[in-house]
């Protein structure tokens, strides 16, 4: 594999390491916050398998550096995009106020690092 190749493997699972850092810091902060409801667990258990799916794919990218990886990698994480954009652009309305707990602009925030992380995925994954 080509150096360049090499280089975007390891900035795609240099950025991955950000977003999960910066998704696990939220996790923190909402359970914290007493957002995360109790019945899907408890927050630890969330923690932890943040912590090995982050460390999975982290090494995947930078050690095994497949195209395939990549692009699963890529298409799953994908998936967050409809409640990220649901959450910056069409918050829930309930009996006339908007949903409390997680304002906008935390979405519209995060829709923009998922963004990011895509694209340097897709680099990894497709340019050949």
């Amino acid at each position: 594999m080509s150096e360049t190749r090499s280089r975007k493997f390891r900035q795609a699972a240099f950025v991955y390491l950000h977003v999960g850092l910066l998704y696990l810091a939220a996790v923190w902060a909402m359970g914290g916050a007493g957002l995360i409801p109790g019945e899907r667990g408890p927050l630890a258990l969330w923690m932890g398998l943040g912590v090995g799916i982050l460390a999975l794919v982290v090494w995947g990218l930078w050690s095994w550096q497949n195209p395939w990886f990549a692009r699963g990698v890529w298409a799953l994480h994908s998936l967050r995009l409809p409640a990220l954009i649901e959450g910056a652009f069409f918050p829930v309305v309930e009996g006339g106020d908007v949903a409390a707990g997680v304002p906008s602009h935390f979405y519209l925030t995060a829709l923009a690092v998922v963004l990011v992380n895509l694209w340097m995925l897709a680099r990894a994954g497709w340019d050949l």
